[in-house]
């Protein structure tokens, strides 16, 4: 088996294929989209629709010109503010447009915006007042026509001519390179070389009005008309088209249609929505309001450029994928979560969380809704064909079906499902909510025989081989073995991996008439003679690159259906090889019913996907471009000051250069891929800035800030739904320096440079002739601070030296000062001494002596007084006391004015240390008399008892 390596990639021939036929699906609806006028912020109605050549759609709206890219919409209106009623885009990418009054083209100008011309101007207002309204727009032969009831405005080679109508024009259309007008007086006309001719025997649709032409096959022309329904114009004549279609345009009125895949024509009906129909007549396709418009009045149709069908609404705009292969039972079809689905007996049946629904299989499925099956109304978790009963596992029990309701109740417990088991024809097993019950075959139908004993557990995932019974439950699968009579388990094992390296167990299945265990991704069988599980390598093989499944169930073709992170893939078998398809899966991601893989393949052209709102139709043969790669854009590139719009000009812009101060830039980004517009995801690279690609991610705006000067390229690349990736888009532009990094300004900095190398070059040879100029004043300076330091110091030591000699001079006149006063005190005493030797003279009693006693008595009496009174020492030790502390006695008497001399005379004194008793011997005073005085010598000094008097004295 060839194993496909690319998991995100389908199939090649899917890719690249041509498709061999175009189809549209006539088995449930495609996929509609509609966008509300708060979307794209315009009018209610949309008139026309077209395309351009990088894939933007633009609509005619009542607001003016629609633009949508895939990502934004824009509004550009006409200058006179009036609706838009018909568009038509030229080779050259001009959009011309009309509207009432006005008509003209918007082209993209240099910078990519879309910029209005008016052709209205160039009407000699003079010869016609009123243009009218411009219905339609053709380009034809080199020529731009405006049609508007009057007349017709030919705009070519820069000039306006016009077509007046013979009569009045109704509505205009180009066939074939043919442009015809319906003219309400003469019919059909066609236009050639300036001139109108008529087409015979058209009269008789003037009293109508035509809205649509088209070919059928050569010489063959289809005619919509608005009320009287659908013509054929062949040979000259005009004839009714009494076919399906027409019953329908005749019932519901048509606003015209177009052809797409070159098989089909689209009808827009006024009434009814649209409808779609082959070119027999038989309607393949009707989507109106009740299958997913939002209104049922089409005013005009297109085709995209991947055969996409865009409806312009009289309310809103549509957009229905009819270049898929899926289309969709859902809501309209009065279904919902879908289990299960088979075909028996001509229906199509459907097991859903509301009963059993069915629908006939050989009719169409256009108008029809499924029918409820009478008495299945709850919870369905199966329906199966067994023995030619259709059986439904329902939570009232095993019904069997028939004709449209249940006609038998098998058993009433509820059921997940039923198999047969091997070796025994006549048997089946069924799980049910209480386990296991057997079921056996008989002419009447399958009967329920009995539940099966010792064990209570079931699920929905379960096989049935030659040996044993296989239950998947949770991570865990069981091994149970039934006893010959099938009434009870004889043997039961619980396994909860298959091998060490991987514990849970992923899925239960059978392939090839062969039960599988799955364990990421690897594939198992069991041996019984071993009693272990073998890998099946080749089987695991094909599942290598794809991500771990949860499910797997191999359909009637043997194509092998696998289930992961809530999304579809198959390996779909042919020619014994295995090619792997995802892509087209995608859009089914979180829509797959949890835990039941429900996959009905009738055969490649009818593959029915359960889902959780529906059933999904898959049709693998209708090859199809929906697929192709897809485009991305750069649709803008801002930065202050200025926008460029890439997405509209065809032509690729240069390099573009901004200023530095507009280095904070803007992109947008846009894809032409309206499929699925949520799940399309842009990745980016700003080079060099940054170093990888980003993320994958649906924001389609990216902003860079303070880029630096420099060459950049931005590019951008889109991956659709499908997970295909485009080619990166480009853009380069470059951020110019700012003025003082531009190179003239590196030029003049380098010349500044120069001019200030000389300059301090200069300055150094000027400043070493300074420094060697200052360095002879400093050494100068130097020589002389030394010199006058060494005199200072000289100065410094004789003063010390006189210092010295007077401290030790004062030292010498302090000793001379306790000498004096200690003489002094000697004087004293020996005066006291002698005034006692008076004293004790004058007690003697001189007239009881002698004379010559008494002579020498009075006489000794008078040496000694003459002694007392002749000496002066104390007046002299006075004065030298005062003269030695002068200064300490003016400071003294300075801070103290009121200090009296006697406390002058202590307070020198006691500066001279002298001890209390010396003072009062000095001072001819008792010591108490010393202490009295110590004491109001401190009062008046202010001292407190803690202070010292004397060293306060000596801090003067």
């Amino acid at each position: 088996m060839k194993l496909i390596k690319s998991y995100f990639i389908i199939t090649f021939f899917t890719l690249f294929a041509i498709p061999f036929f175009g189809q549209v699906k006539n088995i449930g609806l495609p996929d509609v989209r509609n966008y509300k006028r708060n979307e794209y912020k315009g009018g209610t109605q949309n008139w026309n629709i077209g395309q351009d050549k990088n894939g933007n759609l633009y609509f005619a709206n009542n607001n003016g010109l629609l633009q949508f890219d895939g990502a934004s919409w824009r509004k550009y209106p006409l200058p006179n503010e009036t609706s838009v009623r018909c568009l038509k885009i030229d080779a050259s990418g001009k959009i011309f447009v009309g509207g009432y009054n006005e008509f003209g083209y918007f082209q993209p100008n240099a910078k990519g915006r879309l910029k209005y011309t008016s052709l209205a101007q160039k009407v000699d207002k003079n010869k016609i007042k009123i243009i009218d309204f411009i219905w339609k727009i053709h380009a034809v032969n080199n020529e731009i026509i405006f049609q508007s009831f009057a007349r017709a405005y030919i705009y070519k080679n820069e000039k306006l001519s016009i077509l007046k109508a013979p009569g009045r024009f109704q509505f205009s259309f180009v066939v074939n390179g043919k442009l015809y007008f319906q003219d309400v007086e003469h019919g059909i006309l066609e236009y050639r070389n300036n001139r109108l001719y008529v087409l015979p025997n058209t009269k008789v649709l003037n009293n109508t009005e035509i809205w649509g032409m088209y070919t059928l096959e050569k010489n063959k022309i289809l005619i919509i008309t608005l009320e009287r329904g659908l013509f054929i114009y062949e040979n000259s004549t005009v004839k009714p088209w009494n076919t399906e279609a027409n019953d329908f345009v005749k019932k519901n009125n048509s606003l015209g249609g177009s052809i797409i895949k070159n098989n089909f024509i689209v009808l827009n009906s006024v009434l009814d929505g649209v409808i779609i129909c082959d070119f027999n007549g038989k309607i393949i396709q009707h989507v109106n309001r009740k299958k997913g418009l939002q209104n049922n009045t089409i005013l005009t149709s297109f085709v995209d450029n991947k055969n996409n069908l865009w409806l312009g609404l009289d309310n809103g705009i549509a957009y229905i994928n009819e270049n898929s292969p899926f289309t969709y039972f859902g809501f309209s079809y009065d279904i919902s979560t879908v289990y299960a689905s088979v075909i028996d007996q001509g229906n199509l049946y459907v097991a859903t969380n509301q009963g059993v629904f069915y629908h006939a299989w050989n009719t169409t499925f256009k108008e029809g809704v499924f029918k409820l099956v009478e008495g299945t109304t709850a919870q369905s978790w199966n329906v199966q064909v067994i023995e030619n009963e259709l059986i439904c596992a329902n939570n009232r029990g095993a019904l069997v079906i028939n004709g449209g309701k249940v006609t038998r109740t098998i058993d009433s417990k509820g059921y997940y499902g039923f198999k047969r088991i091997p070796n025994r024809p006549n048997f089946f097993i069924g799980s049910n909510y209480d386990g296991f019950a057997i079921f056996e075959k008989t002419a009447g139908g399958l009967v329920f025989k009995n539940q099966i004993n010792g064990f209570d557990k079931s699920s929905n995932s379960f096989e049935v081989d030659d040996s044993y019974l296989w239950l998947k439950r949770d991570a865990s699968i069981y091994r149970m073995t039934l006893n010959d009579e099938l009434t009870r388990f004889s043997y039961i094992k619980k396994i909860d991996q298959l091998t060490p390296a991987y514990k849970n167990i992923g899925s239960l299945q059978k392939i090839d008439h062969k039960i599988y265990f799955q364990s990421n991704n690897h594939f198992y069988l069991y041996s019984k003679e071993q009693n272990l599980f073998i890998e099946d390598k080749a089987l695991s093989l094909l599942f290598k690159n794809i991500p771990v499944i949860n499910a797997l169930s191999e359909d009637s073709q043997s194509n092998l259906w696998y289930a992961f992170d809530e999304s579809l893939g198959v390996l779909m078998k042919e020619n014994n090889t295995y090619k792997n398809v995802v892509a087209p899966f995608s859009n089914l991601t979180g829509n797959l019913v949890s835990n039941y893989l429900s996959i009905n393949t009738i055969d490649p052209q009818n593959i029915f996907i359960g889902l959780t709102d529906g059933l999904a139709h898959y049709n693998s043969k209708l090859l199809t471009h929906f697929v192709t790669k897809p485009k991305a854009f750069i649709r803008s590139f801002s930065f202050p000051g200025d926008t460029i719009v890439l997405g509209n000009n065809p032509n690729k812009i240069g390099n573009i250069r901004i200023p530095y101060s507009s280095n904070h830039v803007r992109f947008t980004f846009s894809s032409p891929t309206y499929e699925n517009l949520e799940n399309v995801q842009f990745s980016y690279q700003l080079e060099p800035f940054d170093d990888k690609w980003s993320n994958w991610s649906t924001i389609s705006i990216k902003e860079y800030t303070n880029l630096r000067e420099g060459e950049y390229t931005m590019n951008v690349k889109v991956r659709n739904s499908y997970g295909i990736q485009s080619e990166p888009s480009t853009l380069s532009f470059t951020v110019s320096p700012p003025w003082y990094r531009h190179f003239l300004a590196f030029m003049l900095y380098f010349l500044l440079l120069i001019i200030l190398i000389y300059i301090v070059s200069n300055r150094i040879k000027v400043k070493i002739r300074k420094n060697k100029y200052y360095e002879t004043i400093e050494q100068r300076k130097l020589y002389l601070e030394r010199d006058a330091k060494t005199r200072q110091e000289q100065y410094e030591l004789a003063k010390e030296i006189e210092k010295l000699k007077n401290d030790k001079l004062q030292i010498k006149i302090l000793a001379k000062d306790k000498e004096l006063v200690n003489n002094s005190l000697q004087v004293v005493k020996k005066n006291k001494i002698l005034n006692g030797i008076i004293h004790k003279l004058k007690e003697i009693d001189i007239e009881a002596l002698d004379e010559s006693t008494k002579f020498q008595v009075s006489k000794l009496n008078k040496s000694i007084v003459k002694e007392v009174n002749t000496d002066k020492s104390w007046k002299d030790l006075e004065k030298h006391i005062k003269n030695v502390h002068f200064e300490f006695l003016k400071r003294l008497k300075e801070k103290y004015p009121t200090i009296s001399p006697r406390e002058l005379d202590l307070s020198t004194y006691l500066l001279m240390n002298m001890s209390t008793k010396e003072i009062a011997e000095i001072m001819n005073i008792s010591t108490g008399g010393v202490e009295l005085a110590r004491y109001r010598l401190r009062k008046k000094l202010g001292l407190n008892k803690k202070e010292n008097l004397i060293g306060f004295l000596m801090s003067i």
